[in-house]
Order: structure tokens, then C-alpha cells, then sequence
């Protein structure tokens, strides 16, 4: 196989590289050929016995896509994004990155497909964001797209193509909607749901941390681990299975931050929860007032997709996956 990962050069895009590197295919089909792409150059990935190209690309810059279709890959991760607080600060950049550049690549693979037959599988990354308040708790499966950021409403209208796009038979399409992901490794990102991850991942190796919301703030989150998880599961799933109705969302975890700080308590000692300070932010308040609470998610689970149960098993995976790597 051929694959093909936009946005390779992010913290689930580099996970996802390593993992299909470790598993060495996708279900019985091996990896010949792994096309690593992201704005910046992502870096060449080590332990691989077949073909790597790494580059540096704009997705939404016109002729990009064209010439990543050109080599024909097999399966394609479309995970390339600009985060919600960015698209809500920076109106064109956020349809120019997450809207026109999705546009593109589905629109480069058609034309290929109606030149040559090409019909690669598309596995796209959207969002919780596509629904917003006034939710009900656990929000069904069927419940109706509505965007309360331009994130979201860029990821909805991206969902509406890539369902458009599977049923012309242009590609074969799956939507993976990613709850929030935490806790992130690395450094503080420009994400409004950033503070869900820096509140448990700096007081875990003895930093200081900024709670801009209140406790009882309630959201729908996932591990890196599995983030990576949903992606190459739905790789391998029969996309017959899936239906007509082409994007899911995935399980995940409920929470209120009162409980994620509980559970570092249990995880870390009071010394580690004493590291928050409270410093309420009220454009990141608003956005939050709409954001999900949580999911059915029945679709998902009885396809197969699985997650964490609760927030001491986030914590777990992050210290496993991150801290006991680096000696932490």
C-alpha cells in the first residue's frame, strides 16, 4: 500500500506514522510507500523498511493537491487543520486552511478518478465542533449539525462533501469526528480546548498552570492513544459496514474539569493540584458554554472503535505514553 498522511507533521499525525511504521501495514495489506505532508517538513520517520517521502506543502495553496494525487496513494489521512481558537481569530485562514484545502484534495482526487478510475479510501479528521448548544447529554448520533465557531462550521460543511463526494463514487469515504484530546504532549497549543490537557500535564511534572473556565464545565474527550486508535481501525473497517451515512463520532470520555482535577489528584497528590491558578478567560468561556458535554456514540462502538472510561485512564496512557518514555 501507499499511504498518504496530510498534517503529518502534527502530534496525532506523527503518532499515527509510528504506529502504522510499528504495525508495519493496515490489517494484512503491507506498506510499501508512507508520503509524509505538512505545512512544515515532517521529520523522517526511523524503523521503516519501505519507501518514505517526506515534504513540505500548503494543502490550500492551488496545485498542491494536484501533485499529491499525482504518485496515486492508496489510502489518505486528511488530518491538516488550523485549531478552533486560530479559525475564530483569523476568519480567512480558517476557510482558506480547514474548508479550501479539504475542498481541494477531494476535488484533485475526483479528477483523478474521473481520468483513470483512482478511488483511494479518505479517512478525514473533523470535529465535536459540529454541534453546538442548546445539547441534550448524551447527544445522539442523529442529532443535527450546528456549529456555534467557524472551526466547526468548517468542519460541517467538510463532512457534507466528503458524504457528496462518497456517494459519486469519487472516493471511498469515512469522517472520524475526534473529540477533544487530551492530554496533549508537548507544549501548550493555540487550541481554545487547550487548557483540558495543560491543567493535568504541567502540575504532572511540576508546573504551573492556567484554568481560564470554571470546574463544572463539562466536555468529551480522548487519548492521544486512541485518537490514533480511530484512524487506523477505520482504515481497516468495511466501509459497507458504516452505511450511507459516512461520518461518526467516536466514544470518548464525559468529564467536568472538577473530576479531570480529581483524578490528578488521585494520580499526583495534592502538590500537583495546588499547581493550577484560576485566571478565567471570557472569550474561552463563551466558546466553551457550547461546546459538547458528551456522546452516544452508539454507531461507532458497535462498529468497533473503542476508548478510555474514564479520566484516571487518560492520565494513565499520557504518563505511560509520554513520561515513562522520557524517564519522567
Amino acid at each position: 500500500m501507499h499511504i498518504l498522511i496530510i498534517g503529518a507533521a502534527g502530534m496525532v499525525g506523527r503518532k499515527l506514522a509510528a504506529r502504522l511504521i510499528a504495525d508495519g501495514g493496515i490489517g494484512e495489506k503491507p506498506i510499501e510507500k508512507l508520503t509524509l505532508v505538512d505545512v512544515v517538513e515532517p521529520e523522517h520517520p526511523e524503523g521503516f523498511g519501505g519507501s518514505v517521502v517526506t515534504r513540505k506543502a500548503d494543502l490550500s495553496a492551488p496545485g498542491e493537491a494536484e501533485q499529491l494525487i499525482e504518485s496515486r496513494p492508496d489510502m489518505i489521512f486528511h488530518l491538516a487543520a488550523i485549531v478552533s481558537a486560530e479559525a475564530e481569530l483569523d476568519f480567512d485562514k480558517g476557510y482558506r486552511v480547514n474548508l479550501d484545502g479539504t475542498r481541494y484534495l477531494f476535488d484533485a482526487v475526483r479528477v483523478a478518478h474521473n481520468q483513470d478510475g483512482y478511488r483511494p479510501r479518505v479517512i478525514f479528521t473533523s470535529s465535536i465542533a459540529v454541534v453546538g448548544a442548546p445539547l441534550p447529554f448524551p447527544i445522539p448520533d442523529d442529532f443535527h449539525l450546528t456549529p456555534l465557531t467557524s472551526y466547526g462550521t468548517q468542519k460541517a460543511i467538510s463532512e457534507l462533501l466528503l458524504s457528496d463526494y462518497t456517494r459519486r463514487g469519487f472516493f471511498d469515504g469515512i469522517g472520524i469526528r475526534l473529540p477533544t484530546v487530551c492530554i496533549r504532549p508537548g507544549k501548550p497549543n493555540k487550541a481554545a480546548s487547550g487548557f483540558f490537557s495543560n491543567i493535568l500535564r504541567e502540575p504532572l511534572i511540576g508546573q504551573e498552570a492556567i484554568l481560564p473556565v470554571s470546574e463544572d464545565v463539562r466536555h468529551w474527550h480522548t487519548s492521544p492513544r486512541s485518537a490514533v486508535g480511530y484512524l487506523i481501525h477505520a482504515a481497516k473497517l468495511d466501509l459497507d459496514e458504516v452505511g450511507p451515512h459516512r461520518n461518526l463520532s467516536m466514544p470518548g470520555v464525559s468529564a467536568t474539569v472538577g473530576e479531570q482535577i480529581e483524578a490528578l489528584r488521585r494520580a499526583a497528590g495534592e502538590r500537583a493540584v495546588r499547581l493550577i491558578r484560576r485566571v478565567p478567560d471570557e472569550m474561552i468561556m463563551k466558546m466553551v458554554a457550547g461546546w459538547a458535554p458528551g456522546f452516544e456514540a452508539k454507531r461507532a462502538t458497535a462498529l468497533g472503535f473503542t476508548a478510555e472510561k474514564n479520566f484516571d485512564e487518560i492520565i494513565r496512557v499520557h504518563i505511560e505514553d509520554e513520561l515513562v518514555s522520557i524517564g519522567g
